[in-house]
């Protein structure tokens, strides 16, 4: 089958050679996770016929284990948002009883029952994805494969048999493995992978790390009823993040309960009577059940074979990409965390279907990495889309307004929780653009990502208007203001829940002008954002930013 291949940006028709070649397939894709498999699928349904692998399944990866579904199904996302919903009923709990609830002192919590209910659910998502796959035409093989040449590659099976296919194309999609410190006494620690699948909960837990896993393991625990202590390198976790955030956190997780240990380290691990003994660089010991390491994930890159035929790796054995996907060797891509752009599973998968569109749609179609909404699901949560504080001054060729609101929501009024609300929207004043936005507190993933969509189709009629059916929708409305930033424009607000669509917003350029005229929900914290007048600082051009803590 001869297909059109992506040549500088352009579609170029396959050469005499390669159009007469009989290739078992269009696309070969190692890597069966939330990019590989939406590669395989959206390619398959362009017409291409699709193959791909994947090591067999297990709850904790090695370089021989893996899964259908990937790390976000099986010891990311999925697994992880379970344990932090069930962590939140901790707290839920606690604030019932300032409402009404008449609740024993002694609430018990089984983790195996949890344990097993979690493992059910990945195992069910795990069977989802073979049926997509099987029901997209693609060919899934279990087994470990690498390239071996520039149009050929290799699958070892479980039973040692090795199978060989060549492809016009070939798709690197293995993402990314966590990573252990060269520490003495590392094998003691476990990665996240383990963290999701303790046979016992742990009485006491040190976590080391700054970003999204530690904090989010630490609040897990804590939330669980375990003591945790947090180390950290920095002044304050969550580096990259807005700095006026990032204390919010900060501020929430030692409210929570949790021993943060700012510009601290583990220099060892030993084992001892009473667990494990972790001697920080400050010579202080902690002592407890379960060290994590959360200390960043690495490409899984190593087994691939990549180098020896001419793929270009980075310093941190990353694929290098171009901006379609494509690495070196005309006929290899790669997508999602293996490429360390930006690594997310909704940019894996965007990154996927840019990939299917530029190679078998007859599109080519770059992935767009600006203001990507992200998430830090502690507890409470964290959530922006756009530029930090920081960012946009760096950036910025004008002055910079930042609006901000700190409240206690209305729920703690009654609990008696004193844990507030923080909310920021940064401005340029030369444009009047919201050019970021952030949320720490209840419900700010929500309120940040989803609610209001802006769905622009320039073919639609607004005097024919086709309603959009979602469940529990709510009403649409379309303003003046917004009509202006695209040609057509159908906000719909279609669940009970908090939520304005921020991140749609700041990715269409919304003016602070438009967030100031749009009527909010009441009661709900997200109305927030629409009703910050007042200026809490403006930044003359030229300044610079804070230092990073």
């Amino acid at each position: 089958m001869a297909r059109k291949m992506l040549i500088d940006g352009e579609l170029s028709q396959p050469d005499a050679e390669e159009a007469h070649f009989d290739f078992d397939f269009d696309l070969f894709v190692i890597g069966a996770g939330s990019g590989g498999v939406r590669a395989a699928r959206f390619s398959a349904n362009y017409g291409a016929k699709v193959g791909i692998c994947e090591l067999p399944f297990h709850p904790i990866s090695s370089e021989v284990i893996g899964g259908v579904g990937g790390t976000c199904v099986i010891r990311g996302c999925v697994p992880k948002k379970i344990l932090v919903y069930t962590a939140t009923y901790g707290g839920e709990l606690e604030d019932a009883r300032n409402y009404g609830w008449e609740l024993g002192e002694k609430i018990d919590f089984n983790w195996k029952k949890l344990l097993h209910k979690k493992t059910e659910e990945i195992v069910r998502l795990n069977g989802i994805y073979k049926r997509l796959l099987s029901n997209a035409g693609v060919k899934l093989y279990e087994g470990e494969g690498k390239v071996v040449g520039p149009q050929e590659v290799e699958v070892t099976q479980l039973d040692g048999t090795k199978l060989r296919f060549s492809a016009k194309h070939i798709l690197i999609a293995t993402g990314s493995r966590a990573q252990r410190p060269t520490i003495p006494g590392q094998e003691l620690g476990i990665t996240s992978d383990e963290a999701l699948s303790l046979e016992e909960l742990p009485k006491r837990a040190v976590v080391l790390g700054g970003g999204y896993i530690a904090v989010e393991f630490a609040s897990i625990w804590k939330g669980m009823g375990v003591p945790v202590d947090l180390c950290f390198r920095k002044e304050l976790p969550l580096r990259g993040f807005d700095d006026e955030m990032r204390a919010a956190v900060a501020r929430n997780l030692e409210g929570r309960g949790i021993n943060l240990h700012p510009r601290t380290s583990l220099s060892q691990l030993i084992k001892t009577e009473d667990g494990v003994k972790a001697i920080t660089d400050h010579g202080e010991e902690l002592v407890a059940d379960v060290v994590l390491f959360a200390t960043g994930r690495a490409p899984n890159t190593k087994r691939l074979n990549l180098e020896a035929v001419g793929v270009e790796l980075d310093k941190t054995g990353a694929v290098k990409v171009d901006e379609y996907s494509r690495t070196n060797i005309p006929s290899i891509w790669a997508v999602g965390d293996v490429t360390n752009r930006m690594n997310l599973t909704p940019v894996a998968l965007m990154e996927a279907t840019c990939f299917a569109k530029t190679v078998f749609g007859g599109k080519p179609t770059k992935p767009d990495h600006k203001d990507v909404p992200v998430a830090v699901f502690s507890i409470p949560p964290l959530s922006s889309v756009g530029l930090s504080e920081e960012q946009a001054i760096e950036q910025a060729n004008g002055d910079i307004s930042v609006f901000t609101s700190a409240f206690n929501p209305m729920k703690n009024t009654i609990s008696g929780r004193q844990e507030k609300t923080l909310m920021k929207l940064v401005v340029d004043d030369e444009t009047d653009k919201v050019v970021g936005a952030s949320m720490c507190g209840p419900d700010a993933p929500e309120v940040i990502q989803n609610g209001v969509k802006v769905i622009h189709n320039t073919r639609v009629v607004m005097n024919k208007i086709d309603i959009l059916k979602f469940p529990m929708y709510v009403t649409y409305n379309v303003t003046d203001a917004v009509r202006t930033m695209l040609d057509t424009i159908l906000v719909l607000v279609f669940s009970p829940c908090e939520d304005h669509g921020i991140a749609v917003a700041v990715k269409c350029g919304a003016t602070k002008e438009q967030f100031d005229s749009t009527v909010g929900i009441h009661p709900s914290a997200a109305e927030e954002f629409v009703t910050m007048r007042s200026v809490t600082r403006r930044i003359a051009a030229g300044s610079k930013p804070k230092t990073n803590l």
